[in-house]
């Protein structure tokens, strides 16, 4: 049971960051969409924050903790890349990633996000499948 508080807390914490984002901003918290106007230049303030946010959060839980957070790649490092390119360009195209969507958008209630995470969701169990007849 303790081993699933550290994700519970994590999705809390992420769902509540969407929310005060929300509530503060009147903006959708999706890291692609952040870093997309980050990189144009647009927004740079709250973007910088977020993406500020993301590369801290470990060093914190490193201070609170004492130990980084367990990372386990279950796939080479070119696998990794290629799929974290695939991904970010697929993100791009669908006008958002699976926090935007995932997180947010099925929050709102939003067709768009719910079509989004059904094609993820069908997407991600089609590739485990074709995986395993590769690996």
């Amino acid at each position: 049971m303790t081993a699933y508080i550290s994700g519970l807390c994590g999705g809390m914490l992420i769902g509540l960051s969407a929310a005060i984002l929300m509530l503060a901003n009147g903006r959708v918290a999706g890291v692609s969409g952040i870093l997309g106007r980050l990189l144009q230049g647009l927004h740079t303030a709250t973007g910088a924050a977020f993406v500020a946010g993301l590369v801290v959060g470990p060093i914190v839980f490193r201070l609170l903790s004492g130990e980084w957070p367990e990372v386990v790649l279950a796939a080479s490092w070119p696998v990794v890349v290629i799929g974290g390119l695939l991904v970010g360009y697929g993100s791009r195209m669908g006008s958002g990633c699976t926090s935007g969507h995932g997180v947010v958008g099925l929050a709102r209630l939003s067709r768009r996000s719910m079509a989004a995470v059904a094609t993820f969701m069908i997407a991600a169990v089609g590739t485990v499948y074709l995986m395993g007849f590769f690996v």
